[in-house]
């Protein structure tokens, strides 16, 4: 380790701990000798000054918290002695000027991706099932049962023969020690070669509740039926459900008038039997499945790529590695003509006004105003805020306030100029940085970050989540070398080299997009997309940090 600690801005007057710190331990900080008054363990806070309550706390440059008693130099920031706060934000003009980072590297590069009519390219080519109602999971469950493992798309196989294993030892009087888990792997005898997987969206929306979030979850499947990562689309309704099969099809006609994919609808109520309607839904999705493995990987400029940054189960390195390294791809995406997309809002808290500040255009910044604060005040009518946003994990790794949290989680979006502002469902149309109105929940954010069009997404964590969706591969980065040790079944890219100066956020950030290249191609496959990890959880515009 090349340093004990590091102050991430000019202005801050926090260090952040790169290792743990014993009480006493006397470490040099701009030529001023500070001694340790608590142990700091790493990834947490320690103060540069006295602090008297009422004091701002820095980070970033910016207000992420304020001193509710004296804290001494020295001393370690906790919960019980600051407590959340944000500087105001407002528009104030709109002269952002931003230098771009260099993309000679990547100027004539492009990806081999699955070219829609719309112009739009795909990174993957799957199959979609959609329920418009709750009521039909568990027919999806069924044909999933069915054809998964059946097209060579399946990974649970190995848990099943694990299971088997352990009842034929009961049966035979034998001892479950004696039984060791073998993993297996993926098939790679696929039926169609060139579709990659078949994804379901089971959801609990479509009747009951209020009518309203039947009508965003009719935008959201919408959006899915037409992202350019889709080839072909299999939708089972009941029939009497508020989200009707004619609702649906408005919106995807709204949404995309020259939609020309596969669809095949099937109304369980006007069906003869349970079992008429699934192998109908099987028959004809694999007519579908003979038509779109016609389709085949064409090169593509790497301006066509959307891809969408995430944080989840942070820690007090995401604001310092993974974050930084994805925000540098970003800009370099940015750069080459791409689509990035940062979400999120009540992790953007305390980093409002330099997003405001990137905005292209007035419109542009109010848009983001309007959402967020609208987006504050309903969680505050309901007794929360954005302030409650951090985790246990989160505040036990060092993220102690929300705008600790926020100011960290900003840094996915690089520094490019804010070009447009998404509402929740809302299709990305201008390239360079996007953002899109989402909860901080992490499949929330992924769920809207795919319904906005992210062909990829990279999802930074300092704990580990296993997560992912069915649409969009999903690219696990963490932000500590540890992290990535302990758990090798999830993460994909590993930024700990930055936290032990053995490497730049720079060159992280080429290496990520390098690997976004690669996802793209279909040469590297994710660890989500591997387990199958296709989370979706559509958000009824309720109070969700």
């Amino acid at each position: 380790m090349s340093q004990p600690t590091i102050q991430i801005h000019p202005n801050d007057n926090l260090l952040v701990a790169l290792q743990n710190l014993k009480a006493g331990t006397v470490i040099t900080w701009n030529g001023n000798a500070i001694t340790l008054r608590d142990d700091v363990p790493a990834k947490h806070k320690l103060t540069i000054t006295d602090l008297a309550p009422g004091d701002p706390v820095l980070m970033y440059g910016v207000t992420v918290g304020k001193a509710i008693v004296n804290i001494p130099q020295g001393g370690l920031i906790t919960t019980e002695n600051i407590r959340h706060a944000a500087d105001p934000f407002d528009y104030r003009g709109s002269d952002y000027h931003w230098t771009a980072p260099d993309v000679s590297a990547f100027a004539n590069r492009s990806f081999n991706g699955y070219h829609r009519s719309d112009g739009r390219v795909g990174t993957a080519n799957y199959w979609l099932f959609i329920p418009t109602v709750f009521c039909e999971n568990r027919n999806l469950d069924v044909i999933k049962e069915a054809l998964v493992n059946e097209l060579g798309y399946g990974v649970t196989d190995q848990y099943k023969r694990y299971t088997h294993q352990l009842a034929d030892a009961i049966r035979q009087g034998d001892s479950l020690s004696t039984i060791s888990f073998q993993p297996g792997k993926p098939k790679q005898d696929r039926l169609f070669k060139h579709v990659d997987g078949i994804k379901f969206l089971n959801h609990d929306g479509g009747c009951g509740g209020i009518r309203q979030d039947s009508e965003i979850l009719g935008k959201l499947l919408a959006a899915y039926a037409n992202h350019p990562n889709v080839g072909g689309i299999t939708v089972l309704s009941l029939g009497c459900q508020h989200l009707q099969t004619r609702d649906f099809l408005e919106e995807l006609k709204t949404l995309n008038p020259a939609f020309d994919k596969p669809l095949y609808v099937f109304e369980q109520q006007e069906s003869e039997s349970e079992p008429q309607l699934i192998t109908s839904a099987i028959r004809q999705t694999f007519e579908g499945l003979q038509e779109i493995n016609k389709q085949q990987r064409e090169p593509a400029p790497l301006s066509k790529l959307t891809i969408g940054v995430k944080c989840g189960g942070s820690d007090g390195f995401s604001g310092i590695s993974a974050n930084p390294a994805v925000g540098y791809c970003s800009d370099l995406l940015a750069a080459l003509g791409g689509t990035v997309l940062l979400a999120e809002f009540p992790e953007l808290c305390g980093a409002e006004q330099d997003l405001i500040d990137r905005a292209v255009d007035e419109p542009t910044a109010r848009k983001f105003i309007r959402l967020m604060k609208s987006y504050d005040a309903l969680a505050h009518q309901a007794g929360s805020g954005f302030f409650m946003n951090p985790s246990p994990g989160n505040i036990r790794d060092g993220l102690i306030t929300d705008a600790i949290k926020s100011a960290g989680a900003a840094k996915k979006g690089g520094h490019s100029p804010v070009t447009d502002v998404l509402d929740y469902t809302e299709q990305a149309s201008r390239p360079g940085l996007n953002l899109v109105c989402t909860p901080g929940n992490d499949v929330e954010a992924t769920t809207g970050k795919a319904a906005a069009g992210a062909t990829i997404i990279l999802f930074t964590t300092g704990l580990g989540t296993p997560t992912g969706n069915p649409v969009c591969p999903t690219v696990k980065i963490s932000t500590n070398t540890p992290l990535a040790r302990r758990m090798p079944d999830i993460i994909d890219i590993d930024t700990g080299a930055i936290i032990t100066g053995e490497k730049t956020i720079q060159q992280m950030g080429e290496e990520i997009l390098e690997y976004c290249i690669s996802v793209a191609n279909g040469e590297v496959i994710p660890k989500a997309v591997q387990l199958n990890q296709d989370d979706f959880i559509p958000w009824k515009r309720g109070v969700s940090l």
